[in-house]
C-alpha cells in the first residue's frame, strides 16, 4: 500500500497478527462438496467469474477454498485464495465503523451528538441535528450518493458537496442507505484523530488485526494479485477502485475504496470474535444493538452493520440479531456469527468484465448451506418484514403451510442441486430440519445430487446430512423395492426444462410407477418451466417410440411444469397399467404460464452441466436435435447448446444458409472452437453461434428442423442424418427433412397431433387462469 507500514509497526503486526490456522475441531472431516457445487453452478451460469470462500471460527479456519478466474479480460487468470479484491462497501464496516467506535472508547466521539460537532461546516443545509449515530445506522436522511452529473474531482470537492447537501423528510424516520452518511464519517475520523483516513486505517485497524494485504491504494506489487472489475472509459479497472464516487475522490473514502484478501477479513472477523485487540466487548455488544424501525424494507440495522439471525438451521424463523453483516458492490460479503462464534467471507468480483453479474444468488446458498450444519435455535418471535415474491416453488409454499403435507411422514426425496426455495436452502435441508418430518434417504436424477456428473451416477452418502444417497441414473432409473420399505412417502423436487428429451420428467414418471406398485404416496413440490408453459410446439413422439429419453404421447416442448407432468403421468399410469397413486402436487403461487424463468424472481442454479444459463435452456429443445448426429453442440466449451458445428462444417456458409432461412428471434454467427467433451473432443470445430435476439418470437423446435434440414443440404454425405431421429421422435418429420421440404410445411403437419395433445393436456394444466403474487417468507 502507498502509506507502508512503519518498521516498527511490523513489529508489532509479527507478534500480534491473528493467523488463520489449520482446521480443527468438528467440522474438520467436513466434507464441502455441497458449497463447492453451488459455487461452480453460479460460475456457470456467468453470475460471477470466480470467488473466494473462508470459513472458520475464533481460533480455526474449516474452509479456504477458490474457485474460477480471478480474470477474464483480457486473459483468463485462475483465482486464488490470496487474491486482492475491491471490497467495495466493506469499507464501511472494516474501516469507518470501527474507527468510529475506538474514538468512542477513547471518549473524542459521543454518538448521540451531531456531527456537526467535530465538523462545524458539516451543519449548513439543515444538517446540524444530524447525529453521529444516524450516520452509521443510515437514518440521517441523506440521499444515497452524491451528484455525479457535474464535473467535479478530488476529496475536498467531495466534502464541499457534503456540507452542501440537506437532509430528507425521512430524518431519523426510516433506513435510507447512504455513501453520503458514510463520506462524512471517513472525513469526521480525519477531523478528530488528526491522520487521514487511510493512515488511521493502518495504525489502528488494519494493523492490529494483522491484515498484512488490505488497505486504500494498493501498491502495484500487488496488482497481478488483484482481481480486475469493469472497463471504464477503455481501461480495465484494476487496483483503481470501481465506485465511481471513490474514484473522483482519489481512491480514499468512508464507503469505499478498501481493498483487501479473504484470509485478511478473515483475521479481522477473528479479532471481533476473540473480542480483544480493535474493540472492547462493550462496543462489539453495541453494534448488536437494532436501530431504528424493523420493518425498513433496508432490512434491520445496527451501528454500520446489517444484523442478521445467526447461522443455524432456523434462522429465517429467529430474530435478526446476534450476526453481523455487509455486502459490497463488486461481489463482497462478511458474515460474523457471534452466537455460534463463527464467520464466512465471500468474495468475487462478480461486475467483471461487463458488469452484468450477480452475487446474491451465491450468497443465498452459500448462508443457508453453512447455516443447515448447525441444528436449530430457540425461534423467538419475528418482527422482520416479509419479502415479496413473485413466484413462490413448491417447496417455499409447503414451507408457508408448515409442512402440513408432509408431517408425520417417513420421506424419501428425489432431488438436485437446482431444488432450492427462494431464500437458497436445498429442499433436502429443509426438509431435513423440518418439525414432525422424517426425511430417511434422497434419490438422485440423471446428472446427480450436484449436477456435476455426466454419464452413470453413483449412489453414496450426502456429505451434510449423512443420509444415504440412491442413484436413479445408473444400473436402475427407478427405486426398488429395497429403497422403498422404510419409507411412506416419496417427494419430487426437481427443475425441469421444458423438452420431451430431458430426463428428469421420465424419472418422476418411473418413480411414480414404483411409488404406485407399493402404496407409497408421492408428493410433487412444483416449479416452472423455465422456458415458457404457454408454449407447445415441436412433433408428438411416434407411438410406440417411447423411452428413457421420450416419454409417450409427449411433444418436443410440452408447455408443462413438473406438476402437471405428473398429473399426466398418473393417468397415464391408471390406463395401461391399472395403478392408481395417492398423488398431491404442492402448486406454486404467483406463477403465470407466460413467465420465462428470469421473470420468476428465482434464482437460476443449472439444472445440468450443460445447461448453465436460461437461454442455454431455451435453445435446447431446438440444437439438441443434432446432438445425437456426428456434432458438437458445444458440449465441453463455454457455450454448450449456443455453440454447434464440427471439422468438416464451413462456419460462414453455415451462417449464410441458416440466416437466409432464419425463424423470428434468431441469427447465426460463425465460431470456431475446440471443445474437452463430446464427438469432438479436443478437434478444431467449426460452425455457428446461435443467438436469441426476440426470445418471445422463438420457436425452438422449428431452430432444430431448420439445423437438420440445412446441415443435410449443405453437408449431405458428411452428416449422420438418421442418427438425429431418436431425439426428433417423429419419422415423418425426418424423412421431410431429409427432402428438404420447407420448414413452414413441416411445421403444418405437427399441427394435428399437437391440437390432440393439447386437448388431453388441458385437464391437467394448474396455471390457468394467473394466479396472483403472493408474500412469503
Amino acid at each position: 500500500m502507498k502509506h507502508r507500514r512503519l518498521r516498527w509497526w511490523a513489529a508489532v503486526i509479527a507478534l500480534l497478527a491473528l493467523p488463520v490456522l489449520t482446521a480443527a475441531g468438528d467440522l474438520s472431516r467436513q466434507d464441502w462438496t455441497p458449497i463447492d457445487a453451488a459455487v461452480r453452478a453460479q460460475i456457470a451460469a456467468r453470475q460471477l467469474p470466480g470467488a473466494v470462500l473462508v470459513f472458520g471460527d475464533a481460533e480455526y479456519i474449516w474452509l479456504r477454498r477458490a474457485w474460477g478466474w480471478r480474470a477474464l479480460d483480457p486473459q483468463r487468470e485462475p483465482m486464488t485464495a490470496d487474491t486482492v479484491f475491491d471490497l467495495a462497501s466493506l469499507t464501511k464496516v472494516i474501516v469507518t465503523t470501527t474507527a468510529v467506535m475506538q474514538l468512542v472508547e477513547r471518549g473524542l466521539v459521543q454518538l448521540d451528538v451531531p456531527a456537526a460537532r467535530y465538523w462545524p461546516a458539516f451543519a449548513s443545509h439543515g444538517k446540524q441535528a444530524i447525529t453521529v449515530r444516524q450516520l452509521l445506522t443510515h437514518r440521517s436522511g441523506l440521499r444515497p450518493d452524491l451528484d455525479l452529473r457535474e464535473d467535479w474531482h478530488g476529496y475536498a470537492a467531495a466534502m464541499r458537496r457534503v456540507e452542501g447537501e440537506s437532509p430528507g423528510a425521512a430524518l431519523g424516520k426510516r433506513t435510507v442507505y447512504s455513501d453520503i452518511n458514510f463520506i462524512a464519517l471517513g472525513e469526521l475520523v480525519r477531523r478528530v484523530s488528526g491522520l487521514p483516513l487511510q493512515v488511521y486505517a493502518e495504525r489502528h485497524v488494519l494493523g492490529p488485526a494483522g491484515m498484512r494485504d488490505t488497505g486504500f491504494l494498493p501498491d502495484r506489487a500487488l496488482r497481478a494479485r488483484i482481481a480486475p472489475t469493469e472497463r471504464m472509459g477503455g481501461e480495465l479497472l484494476r487496483g483503481t477502485v470501481h465506485d465511481p464516487t471513490a474514484r473522483r475522490m482519489g481512491g480514499v473514502s468512508g464507503h469505499a475504496g478498501l481493498f483487501g484478501t479473504a484470509d485478511d477479513l478473515a483475521r479481522f472477523a477473528q479479532a471481533l470474535l476473540r473480542g480483544k485487540r480493535l474493540l472492547d466487548r462493550s462496543s462489539i455488544k453495541a453494534l448488536q444493538q437494532a436501530e431504528g424501525d424493523p420493518n425498513d424494507p433496508d432490512g434491520v440495522r445496527g451501528i454500520g452493520w446489517q444484523l442478521q439471525a445467526p447461522l443455524v438451521a432456523n434462522r429465517d424463523d429467529l430474530e435478526p440479531k446476534g450476526l453481523l453483516g455487509h455486502t459490497g458492490y463488486t461481489g463482497t460479503a462478511l458474515w460474523i456469527d457471534l452466537v455460534q462464534g463463527r464467520f464466512m467471507v465471500l468474495l468475487s468480483n462478480r461486475v467483471h468484465p461487463d458488469g452484468q453479474g450477480n452475487a446474491q444468488p451465491l450468497r443465498r446458498q452459500v448462508l443457508a448451506l453453512v447455516s443447515s450444519l448447525a441444528p436449530p435455535l430457540e425461534a423467538a418471535a419475528r418482527t422482520s418484514p416479509l419479502p415479496t415474491l413473485r413466484v413462490a416453488t413448491g417447496i417455499d409454499v409447503l414451507r408457508l403451510q408448515r409442512y402440513a403435507a408432509l408431517t408425520g411422514r417417513r420421506i424419501g426425496l428425489i432431488t438436485h442441486l437446482a431444488a432450492i426455495d427462494a431464500l437458497g436452502w436445498r429442499t433436502l435441508d429443509r426438509l431435513r430440519w423440518a418439525p414432525g418430518v422424517t426425511l430417511v434417504k434422497l434419490f438422485s436424477p440423471e446428472h446427480g445430487l450436484y449436477g456435476d456428473v455426466e454419464g452413470a451416477v453413483p449412489s453414496g452418502t450426502e456429505p451434510f446430512s449423512g443420509l444415504p444417497l440412491i442413484s436413479l441414473y445408473g444400473a436402475a432409473t427407478r427405486p426398488g423395492v429395497a429403497s422403498l420399505q422404510d419409507i411412506n412417502t416419496l417427494v419430487f423436487d426437481a427443475q425441469d426444462v421444458g423438452a420431451r428429451f430431458f430426463t428428469y420428467a421420465s424419472t418422476m414418471a418411473q418413480a411414480m410407477e414404483a411409488a404406485a406398485e407399493q402404496g407409497i404416496r408421492f408428493v410433487v413440490l412444483d416449479r416452472p418451466d423455465p422456458i415458457r408453459a404457454d408454449r407447445v410446439a415441436g412433433p408428438v413422439l411416434d407411438p410406440g417410440r417411447g423411452s428413457f429419453t421420450g416419454p409417450e404421447g409427449l411433444p418436443v416442448q410440452h408447455g408443462m411444469t413438473v406438476g402437471e407432468l405428473a398429473l399426466w403421468f398418473r393417468d397415464d399410469l391408471r390406463a395401461r397399467r391399472g395403478l392408481d397413486l395417492d398423488l398431491q402436487v404442492i402448486t406454486m403461487q404467483g406463477y403465470q404460464r407466460s413467465m420465462w424463468f428470469d421473470q420468476t424472481g428465482l434464482d437460476w442454479v443449472p439444472p445440468s452441466p450443460n445447461l448453465r444459463t436460461p437461454t442455454q435452456a431455451a435453445l435446447y429443445p431446438g440444437v439438441a436435435w443434432v446432438e445425437g448426429a456426428n456434432l458438437s453442440v458445444g458440449r465441453g466449451t463455454s457455450h454448450p447448446f449456443e455453440w454447434l458445428g464440427a471439422p468438416w462444417v464451413v462456419g460462414s456458409t453455415l451462417a449464410d444458409a441458416l440466416n437466409e432461412a432464419a425463424p423470428p428471434g434468431l441469427r447465426f454467427t460463425s465460431v470456431d472452437f475446440t471443445p474437452d467433451a463430446g464427438p469432438y473432443d479436443g478437434q478444431r470445430c467449426h460452425g455457428v453461434e446461435v443467438r436469441v435476439v426476440d426470445r418471445d418470437t422463438l420457436d425452438a423446435p422449428l431452430l432444430g428442423a431448420l439445423l437438420v434440414r440445412t446441415l443435410h443440404r449443405l453437408w449431405p454425405r458428411e452428416f449422420a442424418i438418421d442418427s438425429t431421429l431418436a431425439t426428433i421422435g417423429a419419422s415423418a418429420t425426418l424423412q421431410e427433412l431429409t427432402a428438404s421440404t420447407d420448414l413452414a410445411t413441416v411445421a403444418s403437419h405437427w399441427q394435428p397431433a399437437l391440437s390432440a395433445f393439447r386437448s388431453r393436456r388441458g385437464h391437467d394444466l394448474l396455471y390457468e387462469p394467473p394466479t396472483p403474487p403472493m408474500l412469503s417468507r
